[in-house]
């Protein structure tokens, strides 16, 4: 994970969300898409978000048929595990059992939740222990 990506706005955000969620898109479709109805100033403001992305280094831009495509050049997963890394980093000390603990309060997590997160764990140890085997 790259700890070294900038943060990014909520209206940054809003982009990025429909690049991962819709793909690459032009200016336009992306403005259509937040801005229903936007006019000249809304297509400006888009233009301006895609600039700032592209400079912190989560949008890239191609010409493709004649058109200028946006797309996302970070996953979303980095993204997101950069955001909770700096957030675990202010507000915890980087420890991650806080966040954990939260999390099952308030967003109510499953049995079927918890068993999944454990077969991930169980599944990076065993990466782990391999990785160190092999050496």
């Amino acid at each position: 994970m790259d700890h070294d990506l900038p943060d990014v706005t909520d209206a940054e955000a809003a982009v990025l969300q429909r690049l991962w969620d819709a793909g690459p898109a032009t200016a336009r479709r992306l403005r259509d898409a937040l801005y229903p109805g936007g006019g000249p100033s809304e297509h400006a403001t888009v233009h301006k978000l895609l600039d700032r992305l592209e400079a912190k280094g989560y949008v890239g831009r191609a010409r493709v048929d004649g058109a200028l495509l946006f797309r996302a050049v970070v996953e979303r997963d980095q993204a997101l595990g950069r955001k909770i890394a700096a957030l675990l980093d202010k507000l915890a000390g980087g420890s991650l059992q806080p966040l954990l603990t939260n999390l099952v309060r308030v967003k109510r997590v499953t049995a079927d939740d918890l068993r999944e997160l454990l077969a991930f764990v169980e599944d990076l140890e065993r990466k782990k222990k391999s990785k160190r085997d092999r050496r």
